[in-house]
């Protein structure tokens, strides 16, 4: 549970420094964190689903901390469509 958040937490931050300018760049604080854990750990499961199960790469492991790096790509995978869905969200509360 602990390698989960950390997981979470360091494939959300380090995705969010890497790809300038999400819709969430302008919290901070603790929302700030929980999103980056969240959107980290749906990362997680993306990056596994893709290199574990359909390319066979990896361990079977979802949230193993030596998954760091396809945690990362699958965070940059989720984070645009995050940003999508929130905006739209945002969008059809305002219409």
């Amino acid at each position: 549970m602990l390698g989960a958040l950390i997981l979470g937490l360091v494939a959300g931050a380090v995705a969010r420094l890497l790809m300038p300018g999400d819709v969430f760049r302008h919290m901070s604080g603790p929302k700030s964190w929980l999103i980056s854990i969240a959107i980290g750990l749906i990362g997680a499961v993306v990056g596994w689903l893709i290199f574990a199960k359909w390319l066979g790469i990896g361990d079977d492991e979802i949230f193993d901390l030596t998954g760091i790096v396809g945690a990362i790509i699958g965070t940059l995978i989720v984070l645009p469509f995050a940003g999508w869905i929130l905006r739209r969200s945002a969008a059809n509360r305002g219409a």
